[in-house]
């Protein structure tokens, strides 16, 4: 059992929904992002995405993409981002981090000798959004086989045909993608999610999360409702890009984080 198997165990135990918060790794810079990363559990946060800086991240709107530039400057690579999740790991060796990202860094590292050494840092899984159920060999299964969680995107379009496909070799909870676009593009509406993710849970037998358009505790609190949890991202970078200080966005955080658990 994964450290996120148990998290989920530890939450339908509860009668709790999951709150999941998204940081980029070295946003503002090593130090602050490592203070922001250690406070997150005690602000409510149960599992914790890890944004890996790319050049070309595709799937980010601007706000998300503007942390991944200000990490990159200064200095954040693969092995800095692992750095940081082992130095969280000095002090929590329960709170489960799913590494999100892209596989341009993972494939020039060396799947092999990555996979070990997100291993070693305390990575429990992984979301890899440009890797398709049809490369699955690349990363998945070999991450599985390292007893890393690999976490599949579906969509609005995800379609019938298309779902059994994209749930193959899926593990420790599905993310639901809200809207059809970029992070920060619109607002989830839980209406429209609601069905979707029972269709989801049905398919999978898996949690399903959450994300993309979920930007205050009243949204986090109805869309965790329908669901077996949410994310936040965007607004909670745009906090740090603002330059607030860490104790205001941990705040903030504890507000989402309560308006999930509310559901």
């Amino acid at each position: 059992m994964t450290r996120i198997d148990a998290k989920f165990a530890e939450l339908n135990a509860a009668n709790k929904k999951a709150f999941v918060s998204y940081v980029m790794a070295g946003d503002p810079d090593f130090d602050t992002s490592l203070e922001i990363v250690k406070g997150l559990p005690a602000a409510g946060v149960d599992i914790i995405e890890l944004g890996l800086p790319f050049t070309d991240p595709m799937a980010d709107g601007p706000t998300i993409q503007l942390a991944g530039q200000r990490a990159l400057e200064v200095g954040m690579t693969l092995t800095r981002t692992l750095e940081l999740a082992a130095k969280f790991r000095e002090t929590d060796d329960t709170t489960p981090i799913v590494l999100m990202g892209y596989y341009n860094p993972i494939y020039s590292r060396g799947v092999d000798k990555f996979l070990v050494d997100a291993k070693e840092a305390g990575i429990d899984g992984l979301i890899v959004v440009d890797l398709p159920p049809e490369e699955d060999t690349e990363l998945c299964i070999p991450a599985q086989a390292a007893g890393l969680n690999f976490i599949r995107l579906a969509t609005p379009t995800t379609d019938a045909k298309r779902l059994p496909r994209v749930l193959q070799n899926t593990s420790g909870f599905v993310y639901y993608v809200s809207i059809n676009g970029i992070t920060g593009a619109a607002e989830a509406e839980a209406t429209n999610v609601g069905p979707e993710v029972a269709r989801i849970q049905e398919a999978s037998g898996l949690p399903v999360i959450v994300g993309f358009g979920v930007n205050t505790p009243e949204k986090a609190e109805a869309i965790a409702a329908v669901a077996d949890g949410t994310v936040v991202g965007s607004a909670i970078v745009s906090k740090i890009g603002a330059g607030e200080s860490v104790a205001d966005v941990l705040a903030f955080v504890k507000t989402l984080s309560d308006g999930a658990h509310r559901a």
